[in-house]
């Protein structure tokens, strides 16, 4: 056991150099989830807000082709990564996901909690923008699909629509 932790340890700091050094999105992407993460937790809260500002802006500059391109691989690299792992390993990833979503809604909760209601306001009407700009691609994208992509779309929903409600169920008692 020790010794996994000392290789561990000694593969962090090894590539601690280059995770702490990217800053470009397709730096970015060349990062492991794990360098990935360890890079956003190594930056304070006022560095990432800067660091996503700055990906946001590249991202918005990529040709609409080459962003579509770009999410798709990784939506790819994720349902591949999600395959590959096994039952325990994706409990594991949920717990994992569920436990970052409560923390981050508690810091949404307490950021929302010390605002003014001036800030309140400002922060509903982004909100509904970001909304109304997001409802706004998905049409676009829809429309833009032929038949046959809309037809694979609609079955993927069908299929994530019923794993979630199988996840949900409580273990049948055979």
């Amino acid at each position: 056991m020790r010794r996994l932790q000392i290789t561990l340890l000694a593969v962090a700091l090894a590539t601690l150099p280059f995770a702490v050094g990217a800053q470009t999105l397709s730096e970015l992407q060349e990062l492991s989830p794990e360098d990935r993460q360890a890079y956003w937790e190594s930056m304070s809260e006022e560095e990432r807000a800067a660091q996503r500002e700055a990906l946001r802006a590249e991202m918005d500059a990529l040709p609409a082709e080459e962003r579509e391109a770009l999410r798709e691989r990784r939506r790819a690299e994720n349902r591949e990564r999600w395959e590959s792992m096994s039952d325990e390993q994706r409990a594991a990833a949920r717990e994992q996901r569920r436990e970052r979503n409560e923390e981050h809604r508690a810091a949404m909760r307490e950021r929302w909690e010390s605002m003014s209601d001036e800030e309140r306001e400002a922060a509903r009407t982004r909100m509904q923008e970001r909304r109304a700009a997001h409802r706004e691609q998905r049409r676009e994208r829809w429309e833009s699909m032929s038949d046959a992509e809309r037809e694979a779309a609609r079955e993927r929903h069908q299929d994530r629509r019923g794993q979630r409600q199988r996840r949900n169920e409580p273990p049948s008692e055979s």
